[in-house]
């Protein structure tokens, strides 16, 4: 091979080693930000909340397998795995992080020597009266000749990176990649508890349209008492009065929620991918769904380490601080090296020949002198930048622990609320048992059946409402606290 021929590799191959050479890398070293210390660590209610029962903060909170299957619910499981397969939301995500991956690649590919080949033939018409050649006395012009050029060759360019710019956007890109995978694994937990959220909705509703089904029933049947009365001469006419009107007033409940399940049915097709006419929601029973004996929170320290949100903050973070790197390292000099090899000839044939090779080696030194201020300016953007990120990581730690304490009270109070009603029903249906007693055996009169009968309808509907409450906060824990869901995937 002749010796002009072997340029190209042994630019390439001197430009890969510097490649592993050691420069300076300016700007500031990422250090992730210190968890929650002291009295923070220690759990996540205020002074005077009320206890969560079940609620167990662990330092390693784990469960067997995704957090939903803790209700125990076949028709769950199959609405979200179907729903992680199948969101647009979730496909989305997918494509925003595979493309955050791809550009990562792209920055990094910069850090390498650049190898380029060419090729080009051209038909030129050189003309000579530009070079002085307009011909001797006497003599027919000189013609201009025309003539065919064909060539080939190839690059080489390295930037030596000399203060790190180039490893610092490639850290940059890593971090944004980063943080887009977390912000996918957002987009995981948060479609699995939006399903929940919808499933216990739908439960707390057929729940609450049964209890009214079952109100309008003891309704008719009230009425029917009083017509019995009436028949035998033992309450007047105007006694009915006062059933017809709390049966008309229970009725009217059942339309609006069949419309709200109606809408919750058809937000929980959306959830999965799919349309109304195409998928059916599951039947969910709140007396099926079992409510966790126990579940396990993580300590605040470790929760800022599982978070989706939070470790996309901090991916954001460390982005924003690389990219300081990056402006601190536009103000010091920087050297390139390049290398062209050019086989040139005006036949084919000859491309090839030792004689037809022609070749540059340019080492360049570029240093900023004056820029108006720019560069000094940019250095100052990414400082402020890299504030913004650390302001908005420690706003995201902070509004995730007052999320975990709004849902740990909700769940105490839910359970103060299903244990007063719980005794309210049952005063409430020994009171109706007496009332229609007594007006059956004519010792009592019709407004007190009606007014007992009211109490127990208030009664059932609330009790109904508290339990369809306290799930939805379950699942609203599971989700603030992010217990693992990645088995599903």
């Amino acid at each position: 091979m002749p010796r002009s021929t072997r340029l190209v590799p042994l630019l390439a191959a001197s430009a890969s080693a510097l490649t592993l050479s050691a420069c300076a890398t300016v700007g500031p070293n990422f250090k992730a930000p210190e968890g929650p210390k002291g009295p923070a660590a220690a759990g996540f209610a205020m002074t005077g909340d009320a206890a969560a029962p079940g609620v167990r903060l662990s330092p390693d909170a784990r469960t067997a397998g995704p957090w939903w299957q803790a209700f125990g619910s076949a028709d769950l499981d199959g609405a979200i795995r179907q729903a992680l397969a199948d969101s647009p939301s979730i496909a989305e995500a997918r494509a925003a992080l595979e493309k955050a991956q791809h550009q990562a690649r792209a920055v990094r590919g910069g850090q390498f020597a650049q190898v380029d080949a060419n090729a080009a033939a051209e038909r030129e018409r050189i003309n000579l009266a530009a070079f002085g050649f307009s011909g001797f006395p006497g003599l027919p012009p000189i013609s201009s000749p025309t003539i065919n050029l064909y060539q080939v060759g190839g690059s080489v360019s390295y930037d030596l990176d000399l203060f790190g710019g180039k490893k610092r956007a490639t850290e940059q890109a890593n971090a944004k990649a980063e943080a887009m995978a977390r912000q996918a694994d957002a987009a995981y937990l948060t479609l699995s508890g939006n399903i929940a959220m919808q499933a216990m909705k739908i439960a707390s509703l057929r729940a609450q349209i049964a209890e009214s089904q079952a109100i309008v029933a003891d309704d008719r049947r009230v009425i029917e008492i009083v017509r019995q009365a009436e028949a035998a001469g033992g309450e007047a006419h105007a006694a009915l009065s006062g059933g017809v009107a709390q049966l008309a007033e229970d009725e009217a409940l059942l339309p609006p929620l069949q419309r709200d399940l109606d809408i919750a049915r058809h937000q929980m097709a959306l959830l999965v991918g799919k349309s109304p006419s195409e998928w059916t929601a599951p039947d969910f029973d709140l007396k099926t769904l079992k409510a966790p004996a126990e579940i396990p929170v993580s300590l605040p320290s470790q929760m800022v380490r599982n978070r989706p949100d939070i470790l996309a903050a901090e991916a954001d973070l460390h982005a924003a601080t690389a990219a300081i790197g990056v402006a601190v390292a536009a103000q010091y000099p920087d050297i390139k090296l390049s290398a062209v090899l050019t086989q040139e000839a005006i036949k084919p044939g000859d491309i090839f020949q030792a004689d037809s090779a022609a070749w540059t080696v340019l080492g360049g030194l570029t240093a900023p002198v004056f820029h108006g201020g720019t560069l000094k300016a940019n250095r100052a953007a990414a400082e402020a930048d890299a504030r913004i990120s650390l302001a908005r990581y420690e706003q995201t730690v902070l509004k995730a622990f007052v999320q975990v304490s709004d849902v740990l009270s909700d769940l105490g109070t839910d359970q103060q609320s299903i244990t007063s009603l719980e005794l309210v029903n049952q005063a409430a249906e020994a009171g109706a048992q007496d009332a229609q007693n007594a007006l059956r055996l004519g010792g009592g009169p019709m407004v007190d059946v009606v007014q007992a009968q009211r109490t127990l309808s208030r009664a059932r509907r609330a009790l109904v409402e508290a339990q369809g409450r306290r799930m939805s906060d379950l699942v609203a824990l599971y989700a603030a606290t992010a217990t693992d869901w990645r088995a599903a995937r």
